[in-house]
Parts: C-alpha cells; sequence; structure tokens
C-alpha cells in the first residue's frame, strides 16, 4: 500500500467517480464528520460522480439516496442499487432478485440466526436489521462488546454450513443467499443509471473502504483506497487496497478528496512522488 498524497497527478485528471464503503470510510466513531459533506459536495462541484456501496440496510439507502450528495449508491452488499432523480422526482429500485425470493430467502434466514446466536454467545442481531429486505446482519462489535475475529469468522461458518454467502465488515457479519456481491451490482448501476461499462471506465473510479467485505472492490480497481484503519485487517483480505490515507474513518476519506481535487505546483509535485512510498 501506498501512501495517498503520492497519487500522480496524470491519474487524479482521469478519475471521474468516487465509489465509497459507508461505515468506518465515512463515518468516525459511527458518525459522520461534517468533513465528509463538505468533501461529497467539493466532488460534486468537480463533476466526479459519488456512489456509496454499502451493507447498510435498504431503509437507510431510501433516506442516503434522497438526502445525500450522491449519484447513487449500493446497499445490502449489492442486493439492490438506488437512484433518485431530483428532477423527475423519482427513486429507482434495482433489485437482484424478484421480491418472490426475497421473502423465501427470508424464512432460510431465520432459520439461520437463531443457530448463529446460540453458537456464537455475545453476537446479536444487527439494530438495523428491521430496516433490511434481502441480508441477515449480526452484530459483532457495534452495539455489543467486540468479540474476536475468530468469532466473526465462526459466523461466517454458519452462514456458509447453510449454503448462503457471508461477509465481515467493520462492525457486521453479513449473510445472505444469492449469487451477487457489491462488485455485481455496482456494475448493473453503471451500466442501467450510467450508461456505462464497468470494465471500460475502471481507471476512472477511484474506490475507498477499510475491511474484508472490501477485498472484490479493493482487488478490481487498480486506483483503490484503503482509509488508515484497514490497516488492522491486514492479512485477512484476499485483495489489499493499492493506497492509504494518514488518517482514519471519515477524517482519511476528507484528506483522498482533499489530495485528489489538490492542484500542486512542480515543487510540490517533487515532494508528492517522493511520499509514494509502501507502507
Amino acid at each position: 500500500m501506498l501512501h495517498f498524497s503520492g497519487f500522480p497527478e496524470d491519474l487524479k485528471k482521469n478519475i471521474g467517480y468516487v465509489l465509497t464503503d459507508i461505515d468506518d470510510t465515512l463515518t468516525s466513531e459511527g458518525r459522520l464528520p461534517s468533513v465528509v459533506f463538505a468533501a461529497m459536495e467539493d466532488l460534486k462541484k468537480a463533476g466526479i460522480r459519488i456512489v456509496p456501496i454499502t451493507g447498510r440496510p435498504a431503509g437507510w439507502c431510501d433516506h442516503i439516496a434522497r438526502m445525500w450528495p450522491i449519484d447513487g449508491l449500493v446497499g445490502e452488499n449489492g442486493a439492490f442499487y438506488f437512484s433518485y432523480d431530483g428532477t423527475r422526482k423519482k427513486m429507482v429500485r434495482r433489485y437482484w432478485k424478484p421480491e418472490k425470493d426475497r421473502r423465501s430467502d427470508r424464512k432460510k434466514l431465520d432459520k439461520i440466526k437463531q443457530e448463529i446466536l446460540e453458537k456464537i454467545p455475545g453476537c446479536a442481531v444487527a439494530s438495523d436489521q428491521a430496516y433490511r429486505e434481502t441480508d441477515l446482519a449480526i452484530d459483532y462489535c457495534e452495539d455489543v462488546p467486540p468479540l474476536s475475529m475468530q468469532e466473526a469468522e465462526g459466523i461466517v461458518k454458519c452462514f456458509m454450513k447453510s449454503g448462503a454467502r457471508a461477509k465481515i465488515s467493520s462492525i457486521h457479519v453479513n449473510g445472505w443467499f444469492g449469487d451477487y456481491d457489491k462488485l455485481a451490482m455496482t456494475r448493473l448501476l453503471f451500466e442501467e443509471v450510467f450508461n456505462e461499462n464497468l470494465e471500460s471506465v475502471k481507471d476512472q473510479v477511484i474506490f475507498t473502504g477499510d475491511s474484508p467485505n472490501d477485498a472484490p472492490m479493493f482487488g478490481y480497481f487498480p486506483n483503490s483506497v484503503g482509509v488508515a484503519n484497514v490497516i488492522h485487517f491486514r492479512g485477512k483480505m484476499t485483495n489489499e487496497p493499492a493506497w492509504i490515507t494518514e488518517k482514519e474513518g471519515g477524517c482519511g476519506f476528507a484528506e483522498m478528496v482533499e489530495t485528489l481535487l489538490s492542484r500542486p505546483s512542480s515543487k510540490k509535485l517533487s515532494e508528492a512522488s517522493n511520499s509514494a512510498r509502501p507502507l
């Protein structure tokens, strides 16, 4: 991982999209700092499209799509994308699975839930579960005393034993039925909302994240960025980000945006190139 302060000037000019995780990437200590909203507004002014990619629930995503300065978002780890058209006052909701299948999956996830709660003492159903449409979120360190990574992996095994997919975020273990993930739904959003083939424009994208469930995105996008707290998961991810910020969480995201939008003098550019060192 290289320090993002050394992100090359020619790459900055090429960026047209910023995709980002939310929890512990935009947030700090569970809150959204004002600098994050300011950074998103700055990106919008610069003509850069913003798309949060999150494991958070449909209920939250409806609010975020309407209220934040973004161009759409992917929620529940790829189960859907929402995009709000402010001009027409219309929300576009695109799900991977039809409603009938989502109802069937819910019944199967309810059975898995009981097994997980019995086998992994200290975990709990996530407090945002009531607003979810497609997955089951098990809290291992958001509103419960933190469990170990080994215990979080035990939750993953419970999901997988029942044929579900599962991913560990910085706060939850999310499980679902379906052959999709964050990257698969991001492809659909780019095709159907932006009229772009993601493979053709991936060099124009920065993805920011912080945890193992971001690994497929880190591996796919050449210009992937981890906020500083991603270092806690070093060695536990199949793919690591190419770049890393100095600061953690939302302040790290704001740092990334400030660097991305800066246009340094030749002297500063030389200094920045020297800072592009491995972590």
